[in-house]
């Protein structure tokens, strides 16, 4: 894949900068996130004053502005799901604007997302526009908070496991209570999701397998049945959301494969599903570069938004042979290509 040689092909008249963008999910948070580019970049401190506005009415938000909570926290408000899905949603939106700033002319070429990422790749493709996404990501926070806080659940990280040893796990750990594979991020990386009990006899039966596995810190069970009543009110404000035509192709988190490019009733119908199915992250980044080797792919790059490094370090594991530039800061002002 192409290095970030992209100016010199730029000073040379060699068209668009193409790119293949990687956006983060809830665990990428962190405080701080976001304001270098807020700083930097006009674009994003325009998202992230347009967020501030919009979400003013957000019970998250009561008393407090969005952009508050990326750039100073606490860690313990920033970490909460109902404050973190729809910072780390601008965040990397605004990080994208600042991108767009040094880059132009840039292409848009595809794009991907762990699991609350999925809705920044959907905007950054033209399927919704930036205050509805932004709402509806808030409204998935709150209500994946609420079913966490009512359900009792956890989620427990499996290092050495694949899908067969992962199911295989939640089976004989559930014990009559919810427990099911949730996550797989990379081969050998797979997180499992339920009832908090249940998560802690996985923890014991893993150590007996040979399988490394610890308890993640997080507010409840996600991506499992236990979401089931976040992913009701969140059906019924998909049913309100109008999509347009993706402008590039987006990975689904549910199927491992391209979303349809214009199938509303489709679209809406799997981003439910993601809240209580499992996410296919490794499955999905596998097919994406598989479509990337059928294309004229030199002169396309890898790139993850901000906040963090988290999906680059998946796709090391993923596949080494494509290498991801990570943009939780932006570059010195040296390093811009002109």
């Amino acid at each position: 894949m192409a290095d970030d040689s992209d100016g010199r092909r730029l000073a040379e008249g060699a068209g668009p900068r193409s790119v293949v963008l990687l956006c983060p999910g809830q665990g990428a948070q962190q405080v701080g996130m976001g304001r270098a580019w807020a700083d930097r970049s006009r674009g994003a401190a325009q998202t992230f004053a347009a967020a501030d506005e919009a979400l003013s009415d957000e019970p998250a938000f009561k008393g407090t502005r969005l952009s508050e909570r990326c750039f100073e926290g606490p860690v313990d408000r920033l970490g909460r799901t109902d404050v973190s899905q729809p910072a780390l949603f601008t965040a990397a939106v605004a990080c994208w604007q600042g991108l767009v700033e040094q880059w132009a002319p840039v292409r848009l070429h595809a794009a991907a997302g762990l699991s609350l990422g999925e809705y920044t790749a959907l905007h950054l493709a033209g399927a919704i526009g930036f205050i509805d996404a932004l709402r509806l990501v808030a409204l998935r926070g709150r209500v994946m908070q609420e079913a966490a806080e009512a359900s009792e659940g956890g989620m427990v990280a499996l290092i050495g496991a694949d899908e067969a040893a992962a199911t295989a796990l939640c089976s004989d750990a559930a014990s009559g209570e919810v427990l099911v594979p949730a996550n797989f991020n990379a081969p050998g990386q797979i997180v499992v999701s339920g009832h908090r009990t249940a998560c802690a006899r996985a923890v014991d039966l893993a150590g007996e397998r040979g399988l490394r596995a610890s308890m993640l810190q997080v507010a409840g069970a996600f991506h499992s049945p236990l979401m089931q009543p976040a992913a009701d009110r969140l059906a019924e404000a998909l049913d309100r959301i109008e999509f347009a035509p993706l402008q590039a192709p987006v990975w689904s988190n549910v199927t491992g494969r391209r979303h349809e490019r214009d199938d509303p009733s489709l679209l809406r119908k799997r981003l439910v599903e993601q809240l209580v199915q499992p996410v296919r992250w490794s499955e999905g980044c596998s097919d994406l570069l598989a479509a990337l080797r059928t294309e004229a792919s030199d002169a396309i790059s890898l790139h993850e938004l901000a906040p963090g490094s988290v999906l680059r370090g998946l796709m090391r594991r993923i596949d080494r042979s494509f290498e991801v530039t990570s943009h939780d800061q932006p570059p010195p002002p040296a390093d811009v290509a002109t």
